[in-house]
Parts: C-alpha cells; structure tokens; sequence
C-alpha cells in the first residue's frame, strides 16, 4: 500500500516535479484532487510561514496530512528580493515574464548578478510539524534563454553549470535544483519515520 500524503499545491509544474522525484513510494494528491479549490491564505512574511500556512489549512479542513512548499528566488544585489514575493512581484496576477523582466529591469546597472533558489517544505501530520528546506546558488542571466521548466528557469543558472535551468530540462534540474533538495531531505524524514 502506497503511503498517500496531499501535496498543498495546484500548480501542475511543482506537482509532477515532486512526482517524479518522491518516485513510486508515494501516492501523491493535489488540492484539486481532494476537492480543495478555495485559494488558501499565503500571509506571511516568510517562506517558512507561508508554507506552513498552506500545510496547515489542509490538515485542519481536509484531515489529512499534508506538505507544503513555498519557493523564493533571492537575488543578492535586489537586499534578497523577490523572495517570498517572488510568484507575485511584477503583480497579483502571478505573470512569470512580468515578474523576470521586473527583476532584470531592477538589476540594470548593477555588477552582482548572483542570486539562489531557497525552498522550504513544510510536513504537518498527526502531531507533527516539520520544516525541510533545500537551497542552489548561482546567478541571473541578462537574456532569457530555454523553454522547459517555469518562473524564473529562464534566467537563472545553477553554480558549476552553463545552462539555465530552462536550457537543462527536468531530468538534470530534477537532481540539482533547490525543490529537489529539500524534497530529497523530506524522502528521507518519511522513509525513517513513516509518518503516514
């Protein structure tokens, strides 16, 4: 029997990307297939709080248990910026070109084009909250470049690799990146403790 946990997300990217990395272990479920479809309060200030906000909401409606992720990319010479705004910093209507050409707009001028990926994962079953967090540097490019992956893929390249994360397509990204990371480190906390 599949241990089955809900993924607190209807991005259909960040689903099949944690799909593939958790493997055949899991049974994954996405807030539409559990009937969720009212858009879930993301208040906080934090990546940390915002994921587990998101985590939370499902565990307390749904009884379930539940992860959550909230992902920032945070660009050095930006004080950071756009980090937990990052889905939203060209606007609420979460446009993933608006947002790169607001970052590169922003970045003109200015010599440190150094930034990284930082995800937090937040785990909330019966009596237990868990934050995994996973983290890749490397730095912004001036010009677009690749088609697979979304958000900020296009213009950003991991440390040690000329490709965008856009360029490199799921398969590498999927070992490397920052989601991958902290999803890995969440594998290992079910696999010991069997939560579900």
């Amino acid at each position: 029997m599949k241990k089955q946990l809900v993924f607190a997300t209807n991005n259909n990217h960040k689903l099949e990307e944690v799909r593939e990395i958790l493997g055949d272990a899991f049974r994954i479920l996405s807030l539409k297939d559990i009937g969720c479809t009212e858009e879930i309060p993301e208040t906080a200030d934090t990546l940390e709080g915002n994921a587990l906000l998101k985590a939370r909401y499902v565990k307390t409606n749904y009884r379930l248990d539940c992860f959550s992720d909230d992902t920032g990319l945070e660009v050095t010479a930006l004080n950071n910026a756009p980090g937990v705004y990052s889905a939203r910093y060209a606007g609420e209507a979460k446009d993933s070109k608006a947002n790169r050409q607001k970052v590169l707009r922003e970045l003109e001028g200015k010599k440190d084009y150094s930034a990284r990926f930082r995800t937090v994962i937040a785990l909330v079953t019966d009596g237990q909250e868990r934050l995994f967090e996973g983290i890749v540097n490397g730095c912004l490019v001036r010009e677009e470049r690749g088609t697979a992956g979304f958000g900020y893929d296009p213009i950003f390249v991991p440390e040690g690799f000329g490709e965008t994360f856009a360029e490199m397509g799921t398969v590498l990204k999927n070992t490397i990146s920052h989601r991958a990371n902290a999803i890995n480190k969440l594998k290992l906390f079910l696999d010991e403790n069997d939560p579900v």
